[in-house]
C-alpha cells in the first residue's frame, strides 16, 4: 500500500532542504521555533492544515482500517486525532490515538493534545509542559522514558552496575571486540548521523590535552556519513597537532558564560574542574606524555555496544542519544544544542548531575581531562545518569498501548455484537 506523503503542498514541499539548511544555522532555527511555538501560529498552521491536508490523511488512514493510531511526530496530533474520530464513528468503532512523545526536555507545542487517549513522556518537564500548554489531564500522562532501541536494553541488562567488578569486566570484554585497548578509558565524540559540529576542533584539543596531561585513553569519533571527516582523522599527523597546541595561547578570559556555568553545573563536577584548574598550574617537568588513539568511524549500527566500552560521551543535544546514554549509564558532555527544541536537554543533563556543557573544545578537552583523574566522580555521574535512564520504555509503551487497544477492540466487538 502506497503511503500519502504532501510532496505538491506547500510549505511542506521545502520541509527536508529546510530542515538541512536550519539545522546548520541555529540562529534561523531559534527564530523559526519560538514563532512556531506559540498559540496562535498553532492555530493558524491547524487550519492551513485541515483545508489542504485533512481529507488525504483521513482517506489514507481509512484505507489501513486501524484498530490503534499512535502518534511519534509533534505535527501528527490535531489532525489524526480528528480524522480517526470522524472514521470511528463512521465505521462505529472507538479507535484509540496515543502520542509517543520523542522530546526530552523541550517540547513544542504541537505535541500535545487533551483529546488522546493516554500520552508517554520521558520527564517532569515534559509533564508539566503538557499540563500546563496543552491541557492534558494528569492521568492520560504516562512517566515511560524515551523509547529507545531494544538493544539498549539488552547491553544494560548485560553490562549491570558500569563499575561493578562484573560490569567493568564486561565493559573491558565489549572493548576488545570492538578492537579498543580494554587498559585505557574511551572517550566517544558524536554528531549525528551527517557527522556535524565541531568534532575536529574538539578531538584534536582533546588529544592534545590528554597527551599534556599524561593520560593514556582512546578517542572514539563517530563521523557518520562525513566520509572526509573520517579520512581526515585518520589519516592525521599528530604530532604536527602537538606542536601547533603548544604553540598556541592557552590562556583564556573567563567569559560571562563560562561563570553562569559554574552555578548551573552541579558542585561535585565544579570542586573536580576546580581541583584539576588548581593542579595544571604546577609544573609538569618530568611527566611523561600520554599514549592517545585517535579513531575516525563512519556510520554506526551498533551504538550500544560503543556506548557500553565508552568511559564518556561527548555530543549535541539530541534527545535519542542523551536517552541511549542514560540507558548504559553513561556520563554526558553536552558540546551543542538547536535553540528551543534542544535547550531542555541540556539542562535535563545539568540537573541530573550527569554531565555538563560547554562550548570551547579547549575547555572541553581540559573538563573531560579531569573527569578521567576524578574517579569517585565518574562513578556518581554514572549512578546519576542510570537513575535517570529507561532502557526498557519502549517495550512498556509497547505493552500498555497494546493492552488498552485489545480492550477497546474487544469493547467494540461487544457493542458490534449487540447491535445485529
Amino acid at each position: 500500500m502506497d503511503v500519502w506523503t504532501p510532496t505538491k503542498i506547500y510549505p511542506y514541499t521545502t520541509l527536508v532542504p529546510a530542515y538541512k539548511f536550519l539545522s546548520s544555522n541555529p540562529q534561523h532555527w531559534r527564530l523559526l521555533y519560538h514563532t512556531s511555538n506559540t498559540r496562535p501560529y498553532a492555530i493558524i498552521t491547524d487550519i492551513h492544515s485541515r483545508i489542504f491536508c485533512y481529507k488525504m490523511i483521513r482517506d489514507q488512514i481509512a484505507a489501513y482500517d486501524p484498530d490503534v493510531v499512535i502518534s511519534v511526530h509533534p505535527t501528527m496530533n490535531t489532525l489524526p486525532l480528528k480524522a480517526i474520530r470522524k472514521i470511528g464513528s463512521k465505521k462505529k468503532k472507538y479507535i484509540p490515538f496515543f502520542t509517543v512523545v520523542t522530546d526530552f526536555g523541550s517540547c513544542h507545542c504541537t505535541w500535545f493534545h487533551q483529546g488522546v487517549d493516554k500520552m508517554y513522556i520521558a520527564s517532569d518537564r515534559i509533564r508539566r509542559l503538557a499540563k500546563r500548554r496543552g491541557w492534558v489531564p494528569e492521568n492520560k500522562l504516562v512517566m515511560s522514558g524515551l523509547p529507545i532501541r531494544h538493544g539498549f536494553a539488552i547491553q544494560a541488562e548485560k553490562m549491570g552496575d558500569r563499575f561493578s567488578s562484573s560490569g567493568i569486566s564486561y565493559r573491558e570484554s565489549m572493548k576488545i571486540s570492538l578492537g579498543i585497548d580494554p587498559q585505557k578509558p574511551m572517550i566517544l565524540l558524536m554528531g549525528g548521523g551527517e557527522g556535524v559540529g565541531s568534532l575536529s576542533t574538539i578531538t584534536e584539543a582533546l588529544y592534545f590535552e590528554l597527551y599534556r596531561q599524561g593520560l593514556n585513553a582512546t578517542i572514539c569519533v563517530v563521523c557518520g556519513r562525513n566520509e572526509k571527516l573520517q579520512n581526515e582523522l585518520n589519516e592525521k599527523n599528530w604530532t604536527d597537532v602537538i606542536l601547533q597546541y603548544k604553540k598556541s595561547s592557552t590562556t583564556k578570559r573567563r567569559s560571562m558564560k563560562d561563570i553562569w556555568m559554574r552555578f548551573r553545573r552541579s558542585k561535585r563536577i565544579q570542586s573536580s574542574i576546580d581541583r584539576a584548574e588548581h593542579e595544571s598550574l604546577k609544573a609538569m617537568n618530568g611527566k611523561a606524555p600520554g599514549h592517545v588513539d585517535a579513531v575516525g568511524l563512519g556510520f554506526v549500527s551498533n551504538m550500544d555496544e560503543f556506548m557500553v566500552a565508552a568511559d564518556i560521551l561527548v555530543t549535541k543535544a539530541g534527545p535519542g542519544t542523551i536517552a541511549e546514554a542514560t540507558a548504559l549509564s553513561l556520563p554526558v558532555m553536552v558540546t551543542s544544542f538547536l535553540p528551543g527544541q534542544e535547550a531542555g536537554n541540556v539542562d535535563i543533563v545539568l540537573d541530573n548531575g550527569f554531565g555538563d556543557f560547554c562550548q570551547d573544545p579547549r575547555q572541553i578537552a581540559s573538563e573531560l581531562a579531569s573527569w578521567l583523574q576524578d574517579p569517585s566522580l565518574m562513578q556518581e555521574m554514572s549512578k546519576s545518569s542510570g537513575d535517570a535512564g529507561h532502557p526498557h520504555a519502549a517495550a512498556s509503551i509497547v505493552q500498555d498501548i497494546g493492552k488498552i487497544t485489545q480492550d477497546w477492540m474487544e469493547r467494540n466487538r461487544v457493542a458490534s455484537s449487540d447491535s445485529l
